[in-house]
């Protein structure tokens, strides 16, 4: 670890009052979620002190109960459905079943390893890990327990939690929110998904490559209402194809147990009440932030919703006291909460990190087929810059040989303004996920189709996708677009 700058050394005050100056650590964090355990990790490497209090496990949810377990389990799917479908390439493979045992524990081992290797780097950073459900109980002060701890800056990073709906009661046994589902030892017969956003849809992936009947209901007029319309609709179409069913613009009314299961009575705008049966039901409405007698709004952070407001540098109203990740107005991802402890992090220290664009931020929901983003979709894009403002190309990926050799169908749409860069870039098929970091470079390098259509994409590769629409975009299309 690098040495301390002298203007930030010292230690805690014994005798009366404990000042900013004689403080316990330099940065004391509340969550050692991804934001908290990513702003511990840059602080102690930048010499700062760090004192990380964490309630459960460091990683948080998306280690433990999030992002990593649930995309593990997308993978066993990939392989049931390879299995399944395996004479298409010319193989022949059957499916015998699904051991969900078998599928907990490669889950398990996933994050266990993560965890280990996640806990030893933590430790080896010098970093003080204080075990406890900690509350701020002064502008600079965390008491966990009977003690209480106090840091020249606090960073606020308490995380999220499985919403439901008013009176919907989650039991864990009929009624699941994600984190049950994570741990249900079986493959259900049938499963009603409250929800069809980037949660809802990919457990309803999972189910249905698993085998199980499933029914997403939706409230908003399409699923992952926040992607592209363009983006929505080949989801919708790709799911009914898959016989994954789905009601949209319908919203939950109640659920009763049944002998076998779970009755849900749902209604669509201005349609009479109607039910769907199934063993299970899922809660997937997404996540609320975990900030509730915590003490925030008591030391005067200024809150909404439950949320901490935050200015552009992730700072709250009260000096001193910073605020990252999921509790914070925006997008709920891992990985938006893991840049924003850096920025923290490197604020603190004098650094004078430049602010993150929300809109660079990669957005992916890792479903079959696969959903990704970045920047601004098509209407937003219209309503920013006019309608004469922007102009947009979509590639279909019929065109593309990996993804034919791959047998998966979508596009790469991208959206840029009139004569300047590219302003979005929107994608649908099996493993476009990992094309969005390209996608990221263009978007947050503010790339024109003439500076991307040059570039020389390996063949074959989905990569090429992404090259062929600027290449289209810049007038030079070379196969079918629209």
């Amino acid at each position: 670890m690098g040495e301390r700058s002298p203007a930030i050394q010292g230690g805690r005050g014994r005798q009366g009052r404990t000042t900013v100056a004689d403080a316990d650590y330099d940065v004391l964090i509340l969550g050692a979620g991804s934001g908290g355990y990513a702003c511990a990790l840059r602080a102690a490497q930048l010499g700062l002190t760090v004192g990380l209090v964490e309630k459960s496990k460091v990683g948080g949810t998306c280690l433990h109960v999030g992002c990593i377990p649930t995309k593990a389990l997308l993978h066993a799917a990939e392989v049931a459905d390879s299995a399944r479908e395996s004479e298409r390439f010319g193989v022949r493979a059957t499916l015998e079943g699904v051991d969900v045992p078998g599928v907990l524990k490669y889950k398990d081992g996933v994050v266990d390893r993560l965890f280990k290797g996640l806990t030893g780097l933590v430790k080896s950073r010098g970093i003080t890990v204080i075990e406890g459900e900690g509350r701020l109980t002064g502008p600079r002060q965390v008491t966990v327990g009977d003690t209480a701890y106090t840091g020249r800056h606090v960073v606020l990073a308490s995380g999220s939690y499985a919403r439901s709906l008013p009176g919907l009661e989650v039991d864990g046994e009929r009624v699941l929110s994600s984190e049950h589902a994570l741990r249900l030892d079986r493959v259900p017969r049938s499963v009603v998904v409250l929800g069809g956003g980037v949660i809802g849809c990919e457990f309803a992936s999972v189910w249905r490559s698993f085998g199980a009947e499933v029914t997403i209901v939706e409230a908003l007029p399409r699923l992952v209402a926040a992607e592209d319309e363009a983006s929505s609709k080949a989801l919708e179409r790709a799911f009914r194809k898959r016989g994954i069913a789905f009601r949209t613009g319908t919203r939950f009314q109640s659920v009763e147990p049944t002998a076998d299961g779970v009755r849900v009575t749902v209604a669509a705008e201005g349609g009479e009440p109607s039910t769907i049966e199934a063993e299970l039901m899922l809660v997937a409405v997404g996540r609320g932030p975990v900030t509730d007698g915590l003490g925030y709004d008591e030391q005067g952070v200024a809150m909404e919703r439950g949320f901490v407001l935050t200015d552009e540098r992730c700072r709250t109203s009260v000096d001193g006291v910073y605020a990252v990740g999921d509790i914070v107005p925006g997008l709920q991802l891992a990985h938006r909460g893991f840049q924003q402890g850096i920025f923290v992090a490197e604020d603190i220290a004098g650094l004078d990190p430049r602010p993150i664009d929300e809109a660079a931020i990669p957005r992916v929901t890792y479903s079959s087929p696969e959903v990704a983003s970045v920047g601004l979709d098509e209407q937003t894009a219209a309503e920013r810059f006019g309608a004469d403002g922007i102009e947009s190309v979509t590639y279909d990926l019929g065109g593309n040989g990996k993804s034919q050799i791959l047998k998966t169908q979508g596009f790469v749409k991208l959206v840029r303004r009139v004569d300047g860069p590219v302003v979005g870039i929107h994608m649908v098929g099996d493993r476009v996920g990992e094309l969005v970091g390209q996608a990221q470079l263009i978007y947050g390098w503010e790339g024109y189709p003439e500076d991307v259509a040059p570039l020389v994409h390996a063949h074959p590769t989905q990569n090429e996708a992404l090259g062929e629409a600027h290449l289209a975009l810049a007038g030079k299309p070379l196969h079918a677009h629209s």
